[in-house]
């Protein structure tokens, strides 16, 4: 199942779970802003298969479960990689404080309207010390080995945030992947090394000078700190523009939570056990 139709609006995947009589799942998938629908039957045995491919789109932005399968909801939610999951409900109405929206991959680079991190987005950041430029260079074919290395990240236990009666809204948070310090020297490398680990994040220290070029191929890149001159900066934000996938961002501060951390926001409405009817209906009926 491809999403390819040339849009660059982020995707939101609208699953529909209804189970059939031979096992199968009815899917209906929606883009944002855009009332394209497309539905797929697919067997029951399919599903991971075309959450992969819902994945690999690189959007990110919502994720809509109907369900009567309760079992179903904690694995899919747990696959998907989407900023906010809705489970036997509809997509819209975010409310600030209880449902945090924002997306990810290349529907986002966070933080979350709304969610704990966003306030702080606001305020001046802790100002990056001045640091001497690196005399030696990085070694390229052992920072990739160890980039490719560095797994996902489990997620850290959620929190319950408040809501309405009925609705179960959970935040939780995981590391987004490899963070590149850069320095531009061993000092400054090992301070960004201190504060990417102490937020939770993956950091990954570099022992030398790279030519910014060299980011735009580098793999599993999640984000780049730099406290250097400008005109590198400038430069390795331009490689950062040329990579392929999900958005990488240029840190040239001290880095914050939503920096180095994915969030994620799951609503429930709990009084739809075996599915909504309503909107069970209404997708029977497209």
């Amino acid at each position: 199942m491809q999403w390819n139709d040339g849009y660059s609006e982020s995707l939101l995947a609208f699953t529909n779970n209804i189970p059939q009589k031979d096992g199968g799942t009815h899917i209906t998938g929606l883009r944002a802003a855009m009332t394209r629908v497309l539905n797929n039957y697919i067997k029951a045995n399919e599903l991971d298969k075309v959450i992969d491919e819902i994945n690999a789109t690189g959007y990110g932005l919502t994720f809509g479960l109907h369900t009567r399968i309760d079992d179903r909801v904690q694995t899919i939610v747990e696959k998907v990689e989407a900023g906010n999951i809705y489970v036997n409900r509809d997509q819209i109405g975010a409310v600030v404080g209880s449902q945090p929206f924002g997306g990810e991959g290349l529907s986002g680079t966070g933080p979350k309207a709304g969610g704990p991190y966003y306030l702080p987005r606001f305020t001046a950041p802790k100002t990056a010390p001045i640091a001497e430029a690196w005399t030696t260079d990085a070694d390229i074919a052992a920072l990739t080995k160890t980039l490719k290395a560095k797994s996902h990240a489990m997620p850290n236990a959620p929190t319950n945030l408040p809501g309405p009666t009925g609705e179960s809204n959970r935040h939780s948070t995981r590391a987004r992947g490899p963070i590149l310090c850069m320095g531009p020297s061993e000092a400054a490398t090992k301070a960004q090394v201190a504060a990417v680990t102490a937020l939770g994040g993956t950091p990954v220290g570099i022992n030398g000078k790279i030519d910014p070029s060299a980011l735009a191929t580098l793999p599993n890149l999640a984000g780049v700190i730099w406290w250097g001159d400008t005109d590198t900066g400038r430069a390795i934000e331009q490689a950062l523009s040329d990579r392929t996938g999900p958005i990488t961002a240029l840190i040239t501060s001290y880095p914050d939570a939503a920096h180095v951390l994915h969030e994620r926001h799951v609503c429930i409405d709990t009084t739809a056990a075996g599915g909504n009817a309503a909107l069970l209906a209404e997708v029977g009926k497209a």
